[in-house]
């Protein structure tokens, strides 16, 4: 009975005091590491074109070709090669190579230019003529995007708890810019960008939409009462009291199904709403939410999480009118010019929201996540907009496919995320991530990236798919 009895947590101040009052890092920096993760994924496309490529007399016998047809031995070693590929560098880049991040960055832009380039010199010349060849290849290039975010979220929940992660990544404790900042702000415009209602799909009824916001609640409930129940340690200064991040997405998830606008006029709407929001902050609101001082009633508890809702709501109208624009509007022309218009489009839009950010940092607010004020916004939609371009550049690759890892993460999201929320409290009740060693703790972090990437590759060739809804 002893082995079950789930363990205290007697560190539990010192793990909170090890995630506070931090700065963060630099928007440079950031726009760097938000390059690192999508040039690894293009360059395992390209490094695997050439199976890709070999299977297309399959696709064109069966257009409903899926992993689960491979043999397991085949799918174990493209798995295992795909997390040598992507999560490996991606772990020693947050934690042994940190201090090298940039010198990476240069190494991988040079990497991903050859390659490109010898790659498109020793085909044959794309041919963009078939519309809808085109478009799985900018549906695919979403799906990369999205799982990026994921894997990277998943694996700084971890990692922020051990010594060898860098403490300017970690969350802000008021103004700045760490890499964990942007996690939350990432689940929103990845999920407004390819949204019903960025499909401009038929209005959610308020019953609908409670119904498709009630998993979000539980979940967020099962957060409080698990993390209460353990003594685990929560930084009340990140979203308040009893508030956590489910609950600000079901909240936005919620106020959007509600309020029917439509994705035309939801930039504008979601313009507003944070020019609105970002005065009241000016006219000493942030000072009430930066204040430590919490009265006893139920807004004053959770008053970053509350109040930040406004922000996150407003950023995904915009997410919600940009991936309208961007890639479901109706066009009278072709879709393969759409399509071409639309990587030119996140590319521009990438280079102009990070000028912006720029400028609202010095001359307005600097940026703060736990407020959730305009300056986040544009910088959470600038990385995102980054990671996307970069991204789109796997499809100049002939034969481009996304990796088997990708693949598995993309049907599985939701579950790869709450599966590493477990493991990640596994972790910290059974381990003193502050006292363990540099290899020892890259070590834990090598077996839980591994663990988690093989249940979600292996669920996913079994067919299980984690859905609520």
């Amino acid at each position: 009975m002893d082995l079950l009895r789930v363990p205290s947590n007697p560190n539990k101040q010192l793990k909170e005091e090890f995630v506070s009052n931090l700065t963060g890092s630099s928007l440079l920096e950031i726009a760097a590491l938000s390059f690192i993760v999508p040039a690894l994924m293009v360059l395992r496309h390209w490094s695997g074109s050439a199976s890709a490529i070999e299977r297309e007399s399959m696709q064109k016998k069966n257009d409903k070709f899926t992993v689960h047809r491979e043999e397991w031995r085949n799918y174990t070693v493209s798995l295992v090669v795909d997390f040598l590929c992507i999560v490996f560098p991606i772990l020693l880049v947050f934690t042994v190579l940190a201090e090298w991040v940039y010198t990476c960055t240069i190494c991988l832009m040079l990497m991903l230019f050859f390659c490109i380039l010898a790659k498109r010199s020793n085909s044959s010349v794309i041919n963009f003529k078939e519309g809808s060849k085109e478009l799985s290849h900018l549906r695919t290039s979403i799906s990369s995007f999205r799982v990026s975010v994921m894997i990277v979220t998943c694996l700084c929940i971890l990692a922020v708890d051990f010594k060898i992660y860098p403490r300017r990544y970690a969350k802000t404790e008021t103004y700045g810019t760490g890499l964990m900042d942007l996690g939350v702000g990432s689940f929103v415009v990845a999920n407004a960008l390819v949204s019903r209602q960025a499909r401009n799909s038929l209005p959610m009824r308020w019953k609908d939409a409670i119904q498709s916001t009630s998993p979000l609640m539980l979940l967020g409930i099962g957060r409080l009462i698990s993390t209460t129940g353990v003594n685990y340690q929560v930084h009340v200064g990140e979203y308040g009291v009893h508030w956590n991040f489910f609950f600000t997405l079901a909240a936005v998830t919620l106020l959007t199904s509600i309020v029917n606008i439509h994705p035309r006029h939801c930039g504008i709407v979601g313009s507003l709403i944070l020019i609105a929001y970002q005065i009241c902050l000016l006219k000493g609101l942030n000072e009430y939410l930066l204040s430590n001082r919490r009265d006893m009633n139920i807004i004053s508890q959770n008053k970053e999480g509350l109040f930040s809702v406004f922000g996150y709501w407003g950023m995904y109208l915009l997410g919600v009118h940009l991936g309208h624009y961007l890639f479901f509007s109706n066009r009278t022309d072709a879709v393969i010019q759409s399509d071409m218009w639309a990587r030119i489009r996140v590319w521009f839009l990438c280079i102009t929201l990070w000028l912006l950010t720029l400028i609202l940092d010095k001359y307005v607010e600097r940026v703060s996540r736990r407020m959730c004020n305009l300056a986040y916004v544009t910088a959470v939609l600038a990385q995102n907009f980054q990671v996307l371009s970069v991204v789109m550049l796997s499809d100049f690759l002939p034969g481009k496919k996304p990796s088997t890892l990708e693949e598995g993460f993309n049907k599985n999201l939701l579950g790869a995320f709450l599966l590493a929320n477990i493991l990640t409290g596994l972790v910290n009740l059974y381990v003193d991530t502050l006292s363990v060693t540099p290899a020892a703790a890259f070590g834990i972090l090598l077996g839980y990236a591994f663990v988690l990437c093989a249940v979600t590759g292996f669920a996913s060739f079994c067919g299980v798919k984690f859905k609520f809804w």
